[in-house]
């Protein structure tokens, strides 16, 4: 077949509905700081099974940085988590955008006074309100909270989000402060990977995925060395980043466009996209390379499964190599400021011979289909559109007669699965009367990861993400709390404790003073649990402290700790 040289027009002006430009809306943007802006995180960065959903704002290092309200409006929602945003605000404003900001230290003293209010009539640090427009309405410019490191941040910053109210669909908030921030510095291609489709394309002899060389001159001008011969279909895939004036982060790229000859094939643009399509990022990505290599390579083909919207493509992006004669890939690669960067691919069409897929003992699997799998000791439900391919499932199992059930491989290379499938794996050995403790565990180089599961007549039932090697444990240890700097406690007035799990996990905890709920504030990533002596509940006199942290089994600890204050 002759490759078809087909008329294909990108379409890069996408109708934005509810948002306009930020010229279109009623106010200009205000610096969310008093200091010049600076990013260490853009829009649409690939994370872990997730795109980055706004920009991160330097805080010069520091936390309790005053943070002001962008826009006039109303806070809609205030949401208190040891993980994700940690402390976070989310105004709504009267031209249908909403804002975000995460990771705070602290919020402004009368949503403070409301939110502790919330969690002792909860009893809970863990909060999530919704608030009328009356409770809290603000000012452009207002001081509504203080910078922080709060929930999953890694560190000191501002997380920062503008959203349309109505769809909550994220947009890219560069586009609101590009005046303000400073970008000459295009992006920068770190590999290529070439990926032959299984029975049907060959690279240089090989039915196997291979990155390509890359080799920079001191011009900066990349090129790729050594000889490729390709014949029948290939895909590929380009790891880039992007940067930015005046910081040395590591920025995610916007814009990806492959062209053969002169034909575009593939282009991506994240300016856009809402939360239901953000574990698309799976599918986008090279799930392979990221789980065993920690490598984000962005793929310029399409999977069928795969729904992103800011994804055009001719073909998939599937490039057809079936002529004797020279082909001419192009990537160019471009920032929210139009620096752009391309990089020239020669692709020999050479006649090879294909590799047929490997099918012994696998089963064939659509990623359409509703799929069932099962042998002695599993079951496995994979439902129509957990995949984003069809591909032919692989299976092995390793007996261990001291183990509570055989490690069962799903598939022969890790594959994320977009929404849960349903694992059942049998145990061999069942003698545990406290049938919570049992629990499915994903075996990852020499690492359990729970998952955990029901008890079910022998079997336990849990969803699982992706593919891998499970097997059953059982988690009867219980968790373990240790005082940190106890001797300061009084003079610093504050309770500080670590609170760790060998396996399950910290499920719950609970703080109490004589009996009372106490409020405990939980720092996840460093799991501290900590409580500031509250001078309106805490009177001056003998009290006892009690804490109590259980797992994911059921497994409970309780410290307790008479005080004099």
């Amino acid at each position: 077949m002759r490759f078809k040289y087909i008329r294909y027009s990108i379409i890069l002006g996408i109708l934005h509905l509810g948002i306009g430009t930020p010229s279109l809306n009623g106010q200009a943007f205000r610096n969310p700081f008093d200091f010049p802006i600076l990013l260490s995180g853009n829009f649409g960065e690939l994370r872990n099974n997730h795109f980055h959903s706004g920009i991160d704002f330097k805080t010069q290092g520091v936390e309790g940085k005053a943070v002001h309200a962008v826009q006039d409006g109303y806070i809609a929602r205030i949401s208190v988590s040891p993980w994700g945003y940690g402390h976070a605000l989310y105004i709504n404003h009267p031209d249908g955008t909403s804002t975000v900001y995460g990771h705070l230290q602290r919020f402004a003293d009368s949503m403070a006074v409301y939110v502790k209010e919330q969690q002792y009539r909860q009893e809970s640090f863990t909060v999530d309100l919704s608030l009328t427009p009356g409770q809290f309405p603000v000012r452009k410019g207002e001081v509504i909270a203080w910078s922080g490191n709060s929930g999953s941040s890694a560190g000191a910053h501002l997380h920062f989000e503008i959203r349309n109210t109505e769809t909550e669909e994220i947009v890219d908030p560069v586009d609101y402060y590009k005046d303000r921030l400073t970008d000459k510095r295009p992006p920068k291609i770190q590999g290529v990977m070439l990926y032959p489709v299984e029975g049907r394309g060959v690279v240089n002899g090989s039915g196997k995925k291979q990155e390509l060389k890359l080799v920079t001159a001191k011009n900066g001008k990349q090129t790729i060395t050594g000889k490729i011969e390709a014949w029948g279909e290939i895909a590929l895939a380009v790891k880039a980043y992007d940067y930015m004036d005046g910081t040395g982060n590591i920025l995610g790229v916007r814009k990806v466009t492959l062209k053969v000859d002169s034909l575009t094939v593939f282009h991506s643009d994240i300016d856009r996209f809402a939360f239901a399509e953000t574990r698309y990022l799976n599918s986008f990505i090279d799930y392979e390379e990221w789980k065993d290599n920690r490598s984000f390579y962005m793929k310029s083909f399409v999977e069928p499964g795969n729904r992103l919207r800011f994804i055009k493509s001719l073909d998939r992006g599937i490039v057809k190599i079936d002529q004797e004669r020279t082909y001419h890939l192009t990537y160019h690669l471009e920032d929210a400021y139009g620096n752009a960067t391309k990089l020239s691919i020669w692709i020999d069409g050479k006649k090879q011979p294909f590799h047929a897929p490997e099918t012994t003992g696998a089963e064939y699997v659509h990623w359409k289909s509703d799929n069932r799998f099962g042998a002695k000791g599993i079951r496995l439900h994979i439902p129509a559109g957990c995949l984003y391919d069809d591909l032919y499932f692989c299976y092995s199992v390793k007996e261990d007669s001291t183990a509570l059930a055989a490690t069962h491989t799903l598939h022969n290379r890790t594959i994320a699965l977009h929404r849960p499938a349903q694992l059942s794996l049998h145990l061999q050995t069942d003698t545990l009367a406290d049938k919570q403790k049992y629990g499915i565990v994903r075996k990852q180089n020499n690492r359990l990861s729970w998952i955990g599961g029901v008890y079910r007549t022998g079997w336990i039932d849990a969803d699982i993400l992706d593919f891998g090697s499970y097997t059953v444990a059982h988690d009867a240890v219980c968790p373990v709390i240790t005082p940190v700097h106890a001797t300061a406690w009084i003079q610093h007035q504050q309770f500080t404790f670590r609170i760790t799990d060998n396996l399950s996990g910290i499920q719950t905890y609970r703080g109490e003073i004589d009996g009372r709920f106490a409020l405990f504030e939980m720092d996840g990533k460093n799991a501290l649990v900590s409580y500031r002596f509250d001078k309106a509940r805490l009177t001056r006199g003998h009290h006892t402290l009690t804490l109590t942290v259980s797992d994911a089994c059921g497994n409970e600890s309780v410290y307790t700790h008479p005080f004099v204050w």
